[in-house]
């Protein structure tokens, strides 16, 4: 991280200002068109003549019809399309505790299961029982229900502490429900309000031959594909055009599904929608929601202005784990999203399968790819090769929509540079301009990241040096040409896992006390059912029909771990959220396939917890992992008051009224299985430490000893007393001090501004690793 970069220092100070001064009302707007306005309002302030908190809101705030959403559980309040005057004139009421205008987010758009350990006669699967009753809600486009992952064959009752609903609308029937599907959801409002208000939403009709309906069947596909992840049924062949062939499963085979399509197509998700989600699926009785959506600017929100972090908190004070995506804005530092502590944040990591192609230039030259093209092959014929970014016209470079010449490109393969257009849109534009093939060539700030796309058209994703190859090769020779051979699938890929080049990356742009990502699951090439409404590419002009389809990005790896929560829940009844993270992040992995260091694909260099958290998730270890490190709903008060907010602040994220204690608390004491250290800049004078307080609760064999084994960062010491820990029956819990120190002067880091390494606690059976991070203020 450069260390004159002041954007993070501003966005940091502005942070510490917001915290002081909340904004309790939304900025003096000139533009007064109406508009959604999210207003959380103090419970116990309504009045005793109103039977309802609806009566309150319809007769004191806002017309009854201009009421949206009226939320309960995770939340206490109502949405309401105003004006920014009106909004700003009840922000003054005494009842209402914050105000924030809603916002439109964007989704973070088989082999998985046993490369993260699962196997069928033993461990985790075993254990739980594929998961069988624990519920997961998925937070997504919807479902197309009658896919054979979501059939309900050979499947008990419903849990009969389900209180959900299966809502009807647009081909969606009450029997699009069962016992696998156990309730289907949509929320639209917030969408629909934004489409009236702006006219910059499409209502929810056919549009310009696009397919949506306003019910819970998903037209988009990714919901399909993420609840089928999570928890798709076992047993049954499946692939993609040939792809991928194998045994189709979810990672919790025999969990309940219950949708919430809370996304809608071309159009995005709302967060006046996303938040009456988590307030019905509390009340529904889920115990796991995924949700794989965020802001997609790369900033987080404070907690207080964030409905999926308020919403999560509600969920999880509840008792419901939330797994969400780290979003796909990296390799840049500080992209990760979704960074409230309480959420599990999972970034994307490649398996051990793939989909090569190889290109085979004119002389000979061959380069290697990715694709999912399944059509008429090349067969060997060489054609001519051209790139149309010669020009130096920038559109034409990216194969922009009516960029590409047809007397330049014709009978030729394209090279186009990935950016600004769905890759396969590229491909499209190629094709329309009678291009018989494409070489999509990534930029630099790509790297040699690839993922494999189900083109219109025989087509192959190369790395940047093998784009800036065969540039080069176009220019050296009067008449390039070039084929492309498409290799099917191949398993057994060493590196594996890779830390995915578009995974979010650290440090916390919010606290970096708290490490974020949490960690990382499979996210690349990812085989999962899909919806019929649209072809494997997602493009309206794409008739192909396909069960399943491959995608990419942390929206496919966190409901990977939204379905190993549910095993572990299924196999755990009593941990709490924190301690089923807790279990996941202690025994991640750290190292390859290979037993060398996990690497980062954007660089090809050793990734660090900035890029991969805690590791890879393992779920042949998480299951039985031995301590963990819990959290209760108090101690998330004491770490809000540790940032700064007061009580009326927290109280907008809590529900509850909240105080803090007289000595304020520090954020790295919230009792995290992971640990950063900040220190100040060079600028000071001598050594300076840091200390974390921490507690573990055993979990596994009553009586057991663990002993502290410290891989301290370079340069700086490390210290843990006591240095042993022991447990009994009646002793299950025990606390430890971190002492981290280090002269900021002689401190060398890295280039990502830190300097990384860990505290595990063993008894000979299980190895608890917490990775410690150390950076300096001024860097961040």
């Amino acid at each position: 991280m450069a260390s004159d970069s002041l954007l993070p220092l501003l966005f940091f100070i502005s942070f510490l200002f917001l915290c002081s001064f909340p904004p309790k009302v939304p900025a003096v707007s000139t533009d007064q068109s109406a508009r959604t306005f999210i207003f959380r309002v103090d419970s116990h302030s309504k009045p005793s003549i109103f039977p309802t908190h609806y009566h309150w809101y319809a007769s004191e705030f806002a017309d009854a019809p201009r009421i949206l959403h009226v939320y309960d559980t995770v939340f206490h309040g109502f949405s309401a399309t105003l004006t920014p005057d009106e909004a700003n004139s009840l922000g003054q009421h005494p009842s209402v505790l914050a105000v924030f205008e809603d916002r439109r987010r964007q989704l973070h758009t088989t082999r998985s299961p046993q490369f993260l350990g699962l196997r069928n006669q033993r461990g985790l699967w075993s254990n739980s029982d594929y998961g069988s009753d624990v519920i997961v809600g998925i937070f997504d486009t919807g479902i197309w229900p009658e896919r054979r992952s979501f059939s309900d064959k050979n499947l008990g009752p419903v849990p009969v502490r389900w209180k959900g609903a299966c809502e009807i609308g647009e081909k969606f029937l009450a029997r699009s429900c069962n016992r696998k599907l156990i309730g289907a959801r949509f929320f639209v409002k917030g969408h629909e309000a934004a489409g009236a208000g702006s006219g910059g939403v499409p209502p929810i009709t056919m549009v310009n031959d696009t397919v949506e309906y306003r019910s819970p069947r998903d037209a988009d596909g990714h919901g399909t594909h993420t609840a089928s992840t999570a928890a798709g049924r076992y047993a049954f062949q499946a692939s993609m055009a040939g792809y991928a062939s194998g045994i189709a499963k979810g990672v919790a085979p025999k969990a309940r599904l219950a949708v919430y399509k809370v996304c809608w197509k071309n159009s995005g998700c709302f967060d006046s929608d996303i938040l009456a989600a988590f307030d019905k699926a509390v009340a529904d009785g889920v115990d796991v929601i995924s949700i794989s959506i965020g802001g997609g600017d790369g900033i987080s929100s404070p907690y207080y202005l964030d409905p999926i972090a308020i919403g999560a908190y509600g969920a999880v004070s509840r008792g419901v784990f939330v797994s969400s995506s780290a979003g796909n804005d990296g390799p840049n530092v500080m992209s990760v999203t979704n960074i409230a502590p309480w959420l599990m944040t999972v970034g994307a990591g490649t398996i051990d399968r793939n989909f090569p192609a190889i290109v085979t230039l004119g002389n000979m030259r061959k380069l290697y790819g990715v694709s999912l093209y399944a059509g008429a092959q090349l067969n060997g014929t060489m054609y001519p090769l051209v790139y149309p970014g010669k020009s130096g016209v920038f559109s034409a470079s990216l194969c922009m929509e009516n960029s590409l010449d047809p007397n330049l490109v014709r009978g030729k393969i394209v090279i186009c540079d990935r950016g600004n257009s769905p890759r396969v849109a590229k491909g499209l534009v190629v094709k329309k301009a009678g291009g018989v093939g494409m070489i999509l060539a990534n930029g630099v700030y790509n790297g040699e990241g690839l993922v494999g796309d189900a083109h219109l058209l025989p087509a192959c994703a190369i790395g940047a040096d093998e784009g800036e190859l065969v540039k080069k090769y176009i220019t050296s020779t009067a008449n390039p040409t070039a084929t492309i051979d498409f290799q099917g699938t191949l398993l057994g890929i060493k590196p594996a896992p890779v830390v995915a080049s578009f995974s979010g990356r650290g440090p916390n742009g919010l606290n970096p006390e708290i490490l974020k990502p949490d960690l990382i699951a499979p996210g690349v090439n990812i085989l999962a059912a899909w919806t019929d409404a649209v072809g494997p590419t997602g493009l309206d002009t794409d008739t192909r029909k396909t069960e399943f389809n491959i995608l990419s990005g942390t929206s496919m790896a966190a409901p990977h771990v939204s379905g190993a929560a549910a095993l572990l829940k299924s196999a755990h009844h009593d941990w709490s959220p924190a301690a089923i993270r807790s279990a996941m992040m202690t025994t991640a992995s750290i190292i390859d396939n290979r037993n060398q260091p996990m690497l980062d694909e954007s660089s090809g260099k050793p990734s660090t917890p900035y890029d991969f958290g805690t590791g890879h998730l393992n779920l042949d270890r998480a299951i039985d992992p031995g301590l963990v490190y819990d959290i209760t709903n108090d101690d998330y008060v004491k770490f809000l008051c540790s940032i700064g907010y007061g009580p009326k602040i927290i109280q907008v994220i809590t529900r509850s009224p909240a105080s803090c204690p007289a000595k304020k608390p520090v954020p790295e004491n919230l009792n995290y299985p992971s640990m950063a250290a900040l220190f100040p800049s060079s600028s000071s004078v001598g050594p300076s430490s840091k200390t974390f307080f921490r507690t573990v609760t055993n979990v596994g064999p009553a009586n057991a000893v663990y002993v502290a084994r410290v891989e301290a960062p370079k340069g700086v010491t490390v210290t843990v007393k006591p240095s042993k820990l022991a447990f009994t029956t009646a002793v299950r819990k025990q606390s430890f001090v971190v002492t981290v120190t280090a002269d900021t002067r002689n401190l060398v880091l890295d280039d990502s501004g830190a300097v990384f390494g860990s505290l595990s606690w063993s008894d000979g059976n299980h190895v608890v690793r917490s990775p410690i991070v150390v950076t300096q203020l001024n860097l961040l």
